[in-house]
């Protein structure tokens, strides 16, 4: 079968690729694949059609000597089209690799100086401290340019099946050389008692049987879903669109139209979470450094959940299969890693009529597509939400288990205590959704709407006056901006060239949640490295190449990569093929109701048509919940 050219990397595809750098003599034993990626080609040439190269671009290591490159596949002729050596020391490293949690294990167990600052706290037996290996970021510390590192501290874990997370060995911590294979530096600023409560969420004896009290909820479609399946082409209602998988971003959404009447109308050529950023607010000599990017520094989609009914999905499932290369090149598949169903979302509309009696109600249903990662203690769930009147949505929950540290007896300003002597530092998640949009067409603006008071005049003279103000986002240096959520501000794609029977541009609308973007000081290295969750928006020209919004190479990257260096080239963004970066997350303050384990935090943003249709696009749903008949009474 014919692959599309969005149709993510099957098995024999990822296999294909190893053997072709392998015949090029370009691998050697000690070469590792940290990324292996779909070369996506360019949005133009898919939208023209025809037969296009399928090429797969990877992320080389050897982890002998610490050298790096990129090299460029074609596997539709079988070649190498390119290889180039990547300096350390300019653009930082590649992912975090699996292998390496254990190594660093290995490592800094067997570093003497760890091993006394571990025996100082009263902690006789080493082999029972885990240890946590985390991406080391930049700090402008000469000693670390250039080399793959990571810093890791230490948890203490009484048995086997004890959850570690309860019992933080606190103020201690281990800067790593992942390709010397030592320890560089040990960091032992002060000691504090390790937490003796447990933390083991499902242990009955010490948090109480569970409840029987719960009823079985049955939801059966008897009939089948309402969407179809070719590949990965979705039909549901009046959406089409195809479901991707890329092992840095994980699920992606690819060329989502609307069928309105007889035509198909894009809405967005391309959506995923192109990059996300954890950092903590600890400022202390073990934990300053403590900042995380799930996407670029330990890819999001080689950490995808095996999904499960019942559990991770209710209803009438649909799953689709992803694959990732493991670390020596060769292919993992992993089952289940994309889930798709559809659920009842209440009404959608109603309206009972004081002078024609009439009573009317529809309701309205949703196709979800999802996907679950585990990064470390925390797990997220990233929720596409497409509704009957056109909505997209995205809901991503924050759950699993607070980071922790000790919490000293006089308190602490940069953390809660959740347990005895356990602390939860403060911390952020921000996510950027990439947008890549399309709105009937790739001639594209924003605007930006927001709620205006009048003041009282002769124009307004009670006073009683409000409207709106409307103003165009002409190139990318405008078009940094924040949400202002007591202004109800929007940010409207219109397409410049087309309107609906009204007159008006027909457009999309951004409606951000608003919450706090990086609160870090902007001279810090966070900020630097980070610098696109400074701002809820940012708009870009398209670019095939502009794909990351904290650059292509992320771990122990300096800064200045991705949005700072797209937006400077402060390009047009006015009737042209744009790209929405939207920058949304949680700030984390911990709750005793967090721990042991953490239930899910939400956040998200939504995109609501704005004169796209000429009317209401639901007038043709039938009344009941997919029956055709009226409501009935009890």
């Amino acid at each position: 079968m014919t692959k599309h050219p969005l149709d993510p990397l099957d098995a024999d595809e990822v296999l294909r690729n190893q053997e072709i750098l392998q015949q090029a003599g370009l691998l050697h034993e000690s070469t590792r694949f940290p990324l292996v990626q779909l070369e996506e080609p360019d949005k133009a040439a898919v939208l023209a059609g025809g037969e296009i190269d399928r090429r797969v671009r990877s992320m080389l290591i050897d982890v002998r000597t610490g050298e790096l490159a990129t090299a460029l596949v074609s596997l539709t002729d079988g070649q190498v089209l390119d290889k180039s050596a990547i300096d350390p020391v300019e653009h930082g490293q590649p992912p975090v690799m699996l292998t390496e949690y254990e190594l660093v294990e290995r490592i800094v167990r067997a570093d003497e100086t760890w091993r006394q600052a571990i025996r100082d706290r009263g902690i006789d037996d080493v082999d029972k401290v885990r240890v946590c290996p985390l991406s080391a970021g930049w700090f402008g510390v000469a000693e670390e340019s250039g080399r793959r590192m990571l810093r890791a501290l230490a948890f203490l874990q009484g048995a086997p099946e004890e959850l570690p997370w309860a019992h933080p060995v606190d103020g201690l911590v281990a800067y790593v050389d992942v390709i010397e294979r030592r320890v560089l530096e040990v960091v032992d600023d002060r000691r504090l008692p390790v937490p003796a409560e447990s933390g083991d969420y499902t242990d009955e004896e010490l948090f109480g049987p569970r409840r029987t009290t719960l009823k079985p909820i049955e939801i059966t479609q008897p009939d089948g879903p309402s969407f179809t399946v070719d590949g990965h082409e979705v039909r549901w209602e009046n959406w089409r669109f195809r479901v991707g998988f890329d092992p840095r971003e994980g699920l992606v959404l690819h060329q989502l139209s609307f069928r309105d009447g007889d035509r198909e109308r894009p809405v967005i050529y391309r959506a995923s979470i192109s990059e996300m950023v954890v950092n903590y607010g600890d400022p202390s000599p073990a934990r300053f450094w403590q900042n995380y990017f799930d996407a670029g520094e330990y890819s999001l989609g080689k950490l995808a959940n095996e999904l499960a009914i019942g559990c991770d999905c209710l209803g009438e499932i649909r799953y689709f299969d992803a694959v990732v290369a493991q670390e020596d090149g060769a292919p993992r598949t992993l089952r289940n890693a994309v889930c798709m169903h559809e659920e009842d979302f209440g009404v959608l509309w109603k309206h009972t009529d004081v002078f024609t009696g009439s009573a009317e109600t529809r309701r309205q249903r949703r196709l979800v597509v999802s996907f679950f990662v585990s990064v470390g203690n925390y797990d997220y769930g990233f929720y596409w939400y497409l509704y009957l009147d056109g909505t997209i949505q995205l809901e991503v929950k924050a759950t699993g288990i607070v980071f922790t540290s000790a919490y000293p007896e006089e308190g602490s300003r940069w953390a809660t205590e959740l347990a005895p002597g356990l602390g939860g530092p403060y911390h952020q998640h921000l996510f950027s959704a990439r947008l890549d949009m399309m709105v009937d067409g790739t001639s594209n603006a924003v605007d930006e709407l927001q709620a205006k008071r009048v003041p009282i005049s002769a124009e307004n003279p009670h006073g009683n006056a409000f409207t709106r103000s409307v103003t165009r986002l002409a190139r990318e240096g405008d078009a940094a901006r924040e949400a202002d959520p007591a202004s109800g501000r929007v940010w409207q794609v219109v397409n410049t060239e087309r309107t609906n029977r009204l007159g008006q541009p027909v457009g999309y609308a951004l409606h951000p949640q608003g919450f706090p973007v990086l609160l870090a000081d902007p001279a810090s290295s966070i900020a630097k490295r980070a610098t696109f969750a400074t701002k809820h928006l940012w708009v870009t020209q398209y670019s095939a190449d502009e794909r990351y919004p904290a650059g292509e190479w992320v771990n122990q990257s300096h800064g200045g990569a991705g949005l700072p260096a797209f937006t400077a080239r402060d390009r047009s963004i006015d009737g042209e093929d744009i790209v929405l970066w939207h920058t949304f997350g949680l700030t984390h303050f911990p709750r005793a109701e967090d721990w042991p384990v953490m239930s899910a935090d939400l956040c998200g943003f939504t995109l609501k048509p704005a004169g796209f249709f000429d009317r209401n696009p639901t007038l043709d749903v039938p009344p009941g919940n997919g029956t055709g008949s009226h409501c009935r009474e009890s």
